[in-house]
C-alpha cells in the first residue's frame, strides 16, 4: 500500500478519519469525568491523553475544535477540575457508548449504565468501575492554529489503583489493571507485555528489568469503611496516592 498526500485527501471524510487515526497506533482509552457548575455530570471517552511531565505531574489531552458545544471541555474550563478513568476490559462497550451525542442535560453515567461517584477530596466525578482513577486540576489550554483543536493541560492531584500493581521503582502495571487500548476510532485491544528493559547506556547490552510490588507504608490502602468510594469491580482493595 502506498498513498500520497493527494490520494489521502481524496478519501471520503469518514474513511480518511479512520485511516489517519490508525497511524498513531495503540492509545490509552480513558473516560473524562466532569460536572457543570449547575451539578450536571458528564462522561466522555477519549484516546488523546498524553504524558507531559512528572515534576510537576502533568497530563495533556486534545479536544476537537470548540466550534460547537463540548460539554467536557466547557465543564473543565468552568470548574477547574476533572477526572481520567482508565477503561477496563469488563466495560469497554459501555465506555464506547459515551461517545454518542447525548443532550447536555443527560448524564452519560446514567445513560450508559456506569457508576459515578464523588469523593471528599476532589470535586469532579469518578467512574467506580474503573481500575485506574486520576483526579486532575486544570492548568491551561491552547487552541492550536494548525487545525483549531484544543490542547488542555491538567495537574495530577490524586491517583487510585490496586496496591499490588505499583512496583518499588514507581512503575504502574496498567496491564495487570486490565486496561484496554484503542486504535483508530473504534477498535479496542488488550495488551501482552514483551518485557521491561533497564535504562539504556552506550556500550552496555540491553537487559531485562524486574521490579517487585511496592510495600511502602507511604501508600494508604483503603479500609473497609471506605469501600463505598474506593472499591474495584472485583472487590480488590485500592490504594490512593495523593500529590499535594
Amino acid at each position: 500500500m502506498y498513498l500520497n498526500k493527494e490520494e489521502i485527501q481524496a478519501l471520503s471524510q469518514r474513511r480518511r478519519a479512520l485511516f489517519i487515526n490508525s497511524l498513531s497506533g495503540f492509545k490509552s482509552a480513558n473516560l473524562v469525568g466532569s460536572v457543570s457548575k449547575a451539578g450536571q455530570t458528564n462522561l466522555a471517552i477519549v484516546s488523546s491523553v498524553f504524558h507531559l511531565g512528572a515534576d510537576p505531574a502533568l497530563m495533556g489531552m486534545i479536544f476537537r475544535p470548540h466550534s460547537v458545544s463540548r460539554d467536557s471541555l466547557e465543564n473543565i474550563l468552568d470548574t477547574g477540575f476533572y477526572t481520567l478513568n482508565g477503561v477496563g476490559e469488563e466495560f469497554f462497550r459501555l465506555a464506547h457508548q459515551t461517545s454518542a451525542r447525548y443532550p447536555s442535560d443527560v448524564s452519560e453515567f446514567e445513560a450508559v449504565g456506569l457508576t459515578g461517584y464523588f469523593n471528599q477530596s476532589h470535586p469532579a466525578p469518578y467512574v467506580a468501575e474503573s481500575p485506574l482513577q486520576i483526579g486532575l486540576k486544570y492548568i491551561e489550554h491552547q487552541t492550536l492554529e494548525v487545525n483549531g483543536t484544543v490542547m488542555l493541560v491538567g495537574e495530577v492531584v490524586e491517583v487510585s489503583a490496586r496496591v499490588d500493581t505499583l512496583s518499588e521503582d514507581g512503575y504502574l502495571d496498567v496491564e495487570a489493571l486490565g486496561l484496554v487500548a484503542v486504535s483508530s476510532l473504534d477498535s479496542y485491544h488488550t495488551t501482552s507485555r514483551l518485557g521491561r528493559l533497564a535504562y539504556a547506556k552506550p556500550g552496555l547490552p540491553v537487559r531485562d528489568l524486574i521490579c517487585e510490588p511496592d510495600q511502602s507504608e507511604s501508600l494508604r490502602p483503603v479500609t473497609a469503611g471506605q469501600t463505598d468510594t474506593k472499591k474495584s469491580t472485583d472487590g480488590d482493595a485500592l490504594v490512593e496516592v495523593k500529590i499535594v
